[in-house]
């Protein structure tokens, strides 16, 4: 019997990983449809709005990475406890991707003189300014993201934090130990861990 949902997405982590780790987490079966770059022009109007990821169940057909995620963490019991908790997981994931949004920009630059620009705004501008308070926010939320628990929100954090290491060519949290054992403990889940060893090895 194929499986109930079905995940597409490149042939890498990126906006998909969230969402690959909820169903891991929540033993979701799913087909992991990826798509290589040279296969794309033929597979782009297929989709929603010309984009990946895209999730797919019961004939319907839905995209946008985080709306995804936030659907996912609703079926394995990892959003909030009312409307208020749901809302600061959302603005705490929020936030995290406008701090992935300027690492966008790197992949998208073609000119090397200016990635290089990019990369050291990032470091100068950027990760001083995000990190120490995303740090605090931690530290508040006993270990956590948001709401002093394990939510989609830690999940969202682990999955994009990697991101950062691979485009500053550094250890992003090596001096902010509590968000980095914030993606550690997402990391060690059972089901997490083993995906992790699992998965198609990507640079992405």
């Amino acid at each position: 019997m194929a499986p109930a949902y079905k995940l597409t997405y490149f042939d890498g982590r990126g906006l998909a990983e969230t969402s690959r780790f909820l169903m891991k987490y929540g033993g979701i079966d799913f087909e992991d449809c990826r798509i290589k770059r040279e296969e794309w022009p033929q597979w782009k109007p297929k989709f929603p709005f010309g984009q990946v990821p895209v999730l797919e169940h019961k004939g319907k057909v839905v995209g946008q990475s985080i709306a995804i995620a936030r659907y996912l963490a609703k079926q394995v019991k990892l959003v909030g406890n009312d409307d208020w908790e749901n809302l600061e997981i959302d603005a705490i994931v929020d936030t995290i991707n406008d701090l992935r949004m300027k690492h966008a920009a790197w992949f998208y630059e073609p000119d090397e003189a200016k990635k290089k620009v990019i990369i050291e705004n990032i470091k100068k501008d950027t990760l001083p300014y995000y990190l120490p308070r995303l740090e605090e926010i931690v530290k508040k939320n006993k270990g956590f993201l948001a709401v002093g628990r394990l939510t989609w929100a830690d999940f969202y954090w682990a999955t994009v934090s990697q991101v950062f290491d691979v485009v500053n060519g550094i250890d992003t949290l090596a001096n902010y130990p509590e968000l980095k054992a914030a993606r550690e403990r997402v990391n060690s889940l059972p089901a997490i861990k083993k995906w992790i060893e699992v998965r198609p090895k990507t640079d992405f």
